[in-house]
């Protein structure tokens, strides 16, 4: 049965998609690789903000809540001081702005490596409070049983492997991975392991091209590349990144534009306006009443 969304258009600024549409769904997701058809590689960026999830949503196949909020959105040093509750009010925001994107929402650190009922825990929290479809989590063959344990329980999940950003103290930076064959034989297990586990994807992040073209050769779920390879079955990218909000970007993103370049210009050009006492002209101010 179909739902239709409503909003008072009177008094929302940004408004959804009124008319019903369906949502991509994890089982779509998966078939794109799985039954072999030559499909368009899947497309998926990161929302944090209801509008943000609007303007993206007819764009990606899936839109990602990534604990990057933490730095893009708060200006943390990194993604380890994140919380479950700060994940669930992004992750719910982006749900309420989106209508096709398939939402996922990444499970914190801390949220979910202390045993299977701890992530389930979490997951259900993250499931039942944002209305997302999916949770990802960081973590090969460490994470399998995990992985199995909620996949079992309803809650689908996307792995994530190689450069995992919430072990980045252990791996000693965000320094691209893959580079021995110790390390690529770890990328390639863990991405199996995650597989096997149930997962219905897995993102591949920061590692050697050959690596990423042979793990999405092996497995049967999508894999999603950022920093990868583009013969990967998707991209993901953090949207900022890719809007050039930042001036430091990691090496594997694509500056599609200069976003904050725009937005200093726009505020300076306003403050300027406002100093000189050209804003607000008579187009902005409402006129006294004529008796």
């Amino acid at each position: 049965m179909s739902t239709t969304f409503q909003l008072d258009t009177a008094t929302s600024r940004a408004n959804p998609t009124p008319a019903p549409m369906k949502r991509l769904t994890v089982p779509k997701i998966m078939r794109r690789k799985f039954e072999g058809k030559t499909e368009e590689p899947l497309v998926m960026l990161t929302a944090y903000t209801a509008r943000q999830a609007q303007l993206l949503d007819p764009h990606c196949d899936m839109l990602l809540v990534g604990d990057s909020l933490g730095q893009v959105i708060y200006g943390l040093p990194s993604t380890l001081p994140v919380t479950l509750d700060m994940m669930i009010a992004h992750g719910a925001a982006v749900v309420r702005g989106s209508y096709h994107s398939l939402v996922i929402v990444d499970m914190p650190f801390g949220s979910y490596e202390a045993s299977p009922q701890q992530a389930f825990e979490s997951a259900s929290r993250i499931m039942a409070e944002t209305g997302a479809a999916a949770v990802k989590l960081e973590g090969g063959q460490a994470m399998a049983e995990t992985i199995a344990f909620l996949s079992a329980r309803g809650i689908p999940v996307m792995g994530h492997v190689g450069l995992t950003p919430q072990a980045v103290n252990a791996l000693g930076g965000y320094m691209a991975r893959g580079r021995n064959e110790a390390e690529e034989a770890k990328i390639i297990a863990d991405g199996v392991a995650v597989a096997e586990a149930g997962a219905f994807g897995v993102v591949i992040e920061g590692v050697v091209e050959d690596i990423a073209i042979a793990l999405t050769e092996k497995v049967a779920i999508p894999t999603i590349g950022i920093g990868a390879s583009a013969q990967c079955d998707g991209q993901v990218l953090v949207t900022e990144d890719m809007l050039g909000m930042f001036e430091r970007v990691p090496r594997f993103v694509k500056r599609y534009n200069d976003i904050a370049t725009i937005i200093s210009d726009t505020a300076a050009t306003y403050a300027r306006e406002v100093r000189e006492r050209s804003f607000p002209g008579d187009e902005q101010i409402y006129p006294a009443r004529k008796d």
